[in-house]
């Protein structure tokens, strides 16, 4: 018999599949790519860890469908930032249904603990994320950290698992599950906590932001992980690496709606609108040269596209600095 086990890459989950795959089931750990997971890719990392509680490893790309269909129109609304939570578990496990017979998979795995998060956690919120993944039925979806605390579900009733050897968790102590680390001989797992960019209040202002100006498509989630972000008098927006992560970042988006301003000295790369008015080009070069190894001194020709402007950098960051959205 084989599960599907949602798999963020926390401790949470990996507990989960280890409880299932010592009663002798066969576990594949399936990461679902919303695009909101981080700035880096760790995909290597998440097999390992999968491999490491005993299940193969699989990931299901979705980005696109999640913009389409969850992030802006959540049902169930909401968390404290841009963080769509209830509505997003119960698309996770709506997909994991969807490969399950592919996979000849009988049922879903979670690492959820009762009352761990305040959003989609609670007992009430469990039964809207089963009721939207359409499992109300079914009883497909078992949660084996916290599964003496509810209702049994089919893999349990009909003998597939032993529910004696799951677990009654609750609460947002992690202290059970460090301890089963340490049975477990584990040395290296994900800090319990975050995960999930939509979470995150820097992030999430970016999103909130954005969308005021422009449609938000499958490239920006990527262009609003880095860099500083300019939005400039006529409503173009722009972006300058902080660093070399964010330069590379920013090097690695592939989209029809930036140009890349080039600079004729060593400085951070950056993406430019490419709807900005004359005006705002114009700005942008002077603030993309600030950033650069450039004197006040000097006048360079900055090409945005193959655009050329003549400008010298901002007597100070701080003149720069104005116009900000988000640092």
């Amino acid at each position: 018999m084989r599960a599907i086990s949602l798999f963020s890459g926390g401790l949470d989950s990996m507990i989960a599949i280890k409880l299932i795959a010592d009663q002798g089931i066969e576990v594949t750990a399936v990461h679902i790519k919303t695009g909101f997971g981080g700035t880096k890719d760790i995909t290597h990392i998440l097999k390992q860890r999968a491999n490491m509680a005993g299940a193969d490893f699989k990931v299901i790309d979705v980005r696109q469908e999640y913009l389409q269909k969850i992030l802006f129109d959540p049902k169930y609304g909401y968390g404290k930032n841009f963080n769509p939570c209830i509505d997003c578990h119960g698309y996770m496990f709506k997909v994991a249904k969807g490969v399950m017979s592919e996979l000849n998979a009988s049922f879903v795995v979670t690492g959820e603990v009762l009352g761990q998060r305040p959003m989609s956690q609670r007992s009430d919120a469990l039964q809207q994320v089963s009721k939207l993944a359409d499992d109300i039925e079914d009883k497909l979806i078992l949660r084996p950290l916290c599964a003496k605390l509810m209702n049994p579900t089919t893999p349990e009733i009909e003998g597939w698992v032993d529910r004696e050897k799951l677990l009654d968790i609750s609460g947002r102590s992690r202290e059970r599950q460090l301890a089963l680390v340490k049975e477990y001989g584990w040395e290296e797992y994900e800090s319990p906590g975050g995960g999930c960019l939509l979470t995150e209040a820097h992030y999430s202002e970016r999103i909130h932001e954005f969308i005021t100006h422009d449609n938000f498509e499958l490239p920006d989630i990527e262009l609003l992980k880095f860099g500083r972000h300019f939005r400039l008098p006529d409503g173009a927006k722009l972006v300058v690496g902080r660093n070399q992560e964010d330069n590379q970042g920013l090097q690695a988006i592939t989209s029809s709606k930036y140009q890349v301003v080039k600079l004729p000295i060593a400085g951070p790369f950056s993406l430019m609108d490419k709807k900005a008015t004359t005006q705002d080009r114009a700005l942008a070069v002077k603030l993309a040269i600030t950033y650069a190894k450039s004197s006040v001194d000097e006048v360079y020709n900055v090409l945005i596209g193959e655009e050329s402007f003549s400008t010298s950098p901002f007597a100070t960051k701080q003149e720069a600095q104005a116009y900000f959205f988000n640092a």
